[in-house]
């Protein structure tokens, strides 16, 4: 289940409510697990480091706005060397409101000190796509690891990132402009 709060995801499989410190504590195990699986095994989508190459070279402002907590993303942008590349970073414990909320877009668009019309998301879950959507950006639905119609209807839409660039960039930075 991407995209959503560990307490969205909880109470969804164990059919019940839990306590603060009751999901805290399932966070922290839940998490863990996935950084022991996943440290070492860290991949890029085809085409992803080569496209953030080419917005750099342009001038391009980046960020990373995600719904993982902190720990995961430092242990996934450690391991592809990402922070250097991005000019705002937020995380879920960053933020108050989860997606499909917009919130950690917009406060996104505000460190960089861009128009949310003019921010592109590019996003691999139904929720996340939503919150770039309810903050009027346009979104790049990714088919990583939902189908075009598990997705709301994007702007356009990719397999991976080999499958972008520039110009498809501005042109869906154009779309209702």
């Amino acid at each position: 289940m991407y995209g959503k709060h560990n307490s969205y995801i909880l109470k969804h499989f164990f059919k019940k409510d839990f306590t603060t410190e009751e999901v805290i504590k399932l966070e922290e195990e839940k998490e863990g697990l996935f950084r022991e699986i996943y440290k070492g095994n860290i991949e890029p989508l085809p085409g992803y480091m080569e496209f953030l190459s080419t917005l750099k070279s342009k001038g391009i402002k980046t960020a990373i706005a995600t719904s993982a907590p902190q720990k995961n993303l430092e242990l996934i942008a450690a391991e592809l060397e990402l922070a250097p590349k991005m000019q705002s970073i937020l995380y879920s414990e960053k933020i108050t409101k989860h997606k499909p909320d917009p919130e950690i877009y917009l406060k996104t668009a505000e460190n960089l000190g861009v128009d949310p019309k003019n921010c592109l998301v590019f996003e691999d879950s139904h929720s996340g796509a939503s919150a770039g959507l309810n903050a009027g950006m346009k979104v790049i639905g990714v088919l990583s690891t939902h189908t075009k119609d598990q997705l709301p209807k994007c702007h356009y839409y990719i397999n991976d990132f080999t499958e972008v660039s520039w110009q498809l960039v501005q042109q869906v930075l154009e779309i209702n402009n």
